[in-house]
């Protein structure tokens, strides 16, 4: 696995090599010696820009090293060449970096990207149209808020706790709709969802102290 990792991380130099071994077999020899080295260094070279070194950043996105993964991200030097679930990827990473630093015009522009390109799970695509949907709510639009937050439980999100965010936030939504049946029948998903994150289940507890008051 390092040695994948070495390859991955260093096949746009190892390209280049092959290619200058290839001119020099293929002077000293003739093409056809030279056509391993030359197809080696095509290869490398355009799985370097198609694929990228998202591989890399799973070890220190989980080590919590992100400085590691801005440095693995800026060798990613033409985004926009690479495969198109793997450029999503790229700008999710991209957006979810830049929402910790609360840079949260930044993250929702990379986010969209992603959102527009499609994810390669349905999973991933839910989370990230989740994000949209939370920071649309931290701005007051309650239409695209909820336009997001459809299309986040749709694709569907990848934990219960998620799903538990996306349910209060439409409770949230048709709470401020003055829909108030509607807004009971997301809150009663987002408690069968059973959340154990201290700051979704008391958000939970404080929609509980006004639910029941509400008609419908």
């Amino acid at each position: 696995m390092k040695f994948y990792n070495l390859l991955i991380r260093y096949r746009f130099w190892l390209g280049l090599l092959s290619f200058a071994l290839a001119i020099w077999v293929n002077i000293s020899s003739g093409f056809w010696p030279s056509f391993v080295l030359y197809f080696l260094g095509f290869i490398a070279i355009a799985s370097h820009f198609f694929i990228g070194p998202m591989r890399l950043i799973q070890g220190p996105m989980e080590a919590g090293d992100i400085e590691e993964v801005e440095k693995i991200l800026k060798t990613i030097w033409f985004p926009n060449l690479l495969y198109k679930p793997v450029r999503s990827t790229y700008f999710t990473v991209l957006g979810n970096l830049a929402m910790m630093k609360q840079d949260f015009t930044t993250a929702e522009q990379h986010l969209k990207k992603s959102a527009d390109l499609g994810a390669a799970m349905p999973e991933a695509e839910g989370s990230n149209k989740l994000q949209l949907g939370m920071m649309a709510l931290q701005r007051g639009d309650l239409k695209q808020a909820e336009s997001y937050m459809r299309a986040a439980i749709r694709a569907g999100v990848p934990d219960k706790e998620s799903e538990a965010v996306a349910y209060l936030a439409m409770c949230q939504i048709f709470m401020n709709k003055r829909e108030f049946k509607a807004a009971k029948e997301f809150f009663r998903k987002a408690k069968a969802c059973k959340p154990k994150t201290q700051q979704v289940v008391d958000q939970v507890k404080e929609i509980e102290k006004y639910i029941s008051r509400m008609p419908g």
